[in-house]
């Protein structure tokens, strides 16, 4: 479904948009698009471009296209396209019948270059790539022109034809735009815009072995699909001027124009496409699915939302120059969302027996707790209450800190939804001195009410009947890197891998309402955080996901700089 435009933000996209259908501009048009190299999966910075253009679009009731750009076959798969579909749809957007590929238009786009050769823009060249490296020229000296600059325009056309009928190997021959080798703009010296690639075509298979460059189908695929705004990142700012030159030798009529805007740099992580090939390739991460990536998919099975993503996207807005966003934003935005939507429940990461000496031994009551404190229409549920318990192994402390409110010699707890509890003794492994076991009394008249003497009882902890409960297993995610900008470190980026992102609990208990809990499912764990089911959930074993902690950073900044 489209995601619903509850308002119009506005950026300097926007006013240039505004001040546009005021000339009408275009016919009044709107039309945007998306458009990632199947190369990898997509990641959050691809999500801001999805919500850009594809919240415009709806804003001004144009619309956005979904463009795969596969003009470079190496490295490209339909795994990549069906995962970029997947994942814009989840995201909350939809294309209609708008699902376009740049190798759609492989045709046109050589009878393109055909055009330019025919009109002297355009001519094949000999050198090899090292050559054409260096005779480019740098930023204060002009480049050389390539000595096979001057060819007769048949014999461009007789050698481009045979380019492409495969009579040369790779890298013989490229075709290059006829620009200006002095110009200060080194991208506009003589660019590359066809090369020879025997590497077959996920989708023409061998059909071509000569590809276009990346900046000559851009343009194009946009002109011939009707775009108006071609809404790319900063990086791509150089190569405007070649953009415009495309589209001007060979367009007539109304042509695209391309706004660039800051991409997302986020902090913690990295999003270079090539550095998460690396991770993946390389098995830092268990995939591109692993949820410390910052792919979509990543995000999306370690339980972050959509609607969470998007607002996110919309926070952080459009700017014209690159900063570093702190993830801790990203973070809240999920912590919000799930807040509101996640129902309650208890679970043990590093259980603690404990024995409540005077409860009946074979008793077992029924709690009913709400799903959640703040959203009474999420129902209720029944927590089985027993003699024997699991609560955290930190709840506990045989020499209790000042302002620990927790279980300890001479203490006494609230349980969550049930009694207050008091400590009496405890049992310790006599190898090691670590304690395994507590013993308690309850106030059976404290079910949840305060004791009648008036006492005062300041902790509360989280617990499980360990006659009834679920064994489980479950995954503690933190920041894949231990830096706040790993993507400033060249290509040592690998060293500040954080070797702690990743703790796997495998004694956990959780309430026996969880037992069959389905893949994707979210919660609250009362205390510990917030929680998504992992798709490596097996029937009466789940596996869970820890999406964010309770501990919300961003707010706590956030709040400071109100006061």
């Amino acid at each position: 479904m489209t995601q619903v435009i509850t308002s119009n933000p506005t950026d300097f996209i926007r006013d240039i948009i505004d001040d546009d259908l005021q000339t009408n501009k275009n016919d009044g048009r709107v039309a945007t698009r998306f458009p990632p190299e199947p190369n990898g999966y997509i990641h959050i910075g691809h999500a801001k471009s999805v919500c850009l253009n594809f919240g415009i679009a709806g804003q001004y009731q144009g619309t956005c296209n979904l463009r795969l750009d596969d003009t470079d076959p190496l490295g490209e798969s339909m795994e990549y396209v069906e995962s970029i579909i997947r994942d814009v749809r989840w995201l909350g957007f939809d294309w209609s019948d708008r699902l376009f590929y740049a190798s759609d238009y492989f045709e046109k786009l050589y009878q393109f270059a055909v055009e330019l050769i025919k009109s002297g823009n355009a001519y094949v060249c000999s050198l090899n790539a090292d050559e054409v490296r260096e005779q480019r020229g740098t930023f204060t000296e002009p480049g050389k022109e390539s000595p096979y600059r001057n060819r007769s325009v048949e014999e461009n056309l007789d050698m481009f034809q045979r380019m492409r009928a495969g009579e040369f190997a790779d890298g013989a021959h490229t075709l290059r735009a006829k620009i200006d080798m002095a110009s200060p703009n080194i991208v506009m010296r003589d660019p590359v815009i066809y090369r020879i690639k025997r590497e077959p075509h996920y989708r023409t298979a061998t059909k071509w072995v000569i590809y276009p460059m990346y900046d000559f189908a851009h343009c194009l695929s946009d002109a011939l699909e009707g775009i108006t705004y071609s809404i790319c990142t900063l990086e791509f700012e150089n190569n405007r001027p070649l953009y415009d030159w495309i589209v001007g030798k060979l367009i007539t009529g109304s042509r695209p124009r391309q706004i660039e805007f800051a991409r997302l740099n986020l902090s913690y992580t990295v999003l270079s496409k090539r550095r998460l090939i690396e991770l993946v390739k390389k098995d830092y991460v268990q995939g591109w699915d692993d949820p410390r990536m910052p792919t979509v998919t990543g995000m999306r099975r370690r339980g972050y939302t959509p609607e969470a993503i998007r607002k996110f996207c919309a926070q952080i807005g459009v700017a014209k120059n690159d900063n570093l966003i702190d993830v801790a934003l990203l973070e809240h935005c999920v912590r919000e969302d799930l807040n509101d939507r996640a129902p309650r429940a208890m679970c043990v990461l590093r259980p603690l027996r404990v024995v409540i000496d005077n409860y009946p031994e074979n008793q077992v009551e029924q709690f009913e707790c709400a799903n959640h404190p703040q959203n009474p229409e999420m129902g209720t549920r029944e927590v089985p209450f027993s003699r024997v318990l699991y609560i955290e192994r930190d709840d506990f402390h045989e020499n209790p800190p000042k302002k620990y409110h927790r279980l300890g010699p001479g203490r006494e707890v609230r349980l969550r939804n049930a009694y207050v509890i008091k400590f009496e003794n405890m049992v310790l492994d006599e190898r090691t001195g670590e304690v395994v076991e507590l013993h308690c009394t309850y106030d059976p008249q404290t079910r949840n009410a305060p004791p009648a003497d008036g006492r005062k009882v300041p902790g509360v902890i989280h617990w499980v009947s360990a006659q009834q409960c679920v064994p489980a297993e479950v995954r503690l995610y933190d920041r894949l890197f231990n830096i706040e900008d790993p993507g400033s470190e060249g290509e040592e980026f690998i060293d500040h891998l954080n070797p702690n992102s990743l703790d796997i609990l495998t004694t956990c208990y959780v309430e026996t309402n969880l037992k069959n809990a389905e893949p994707g499912s979210q919660y609250q764990f009362e205390r510990l955080g917030y929680f998504c089911v992992d798709m490596d959930t097996v029937a009466g074993k789940p596996v869970f996901n820890r999406v964010v902690q309770l501990r919300d950073s961003w707010a706590k900044i956030a709040g400071s700089e109100k006061n």
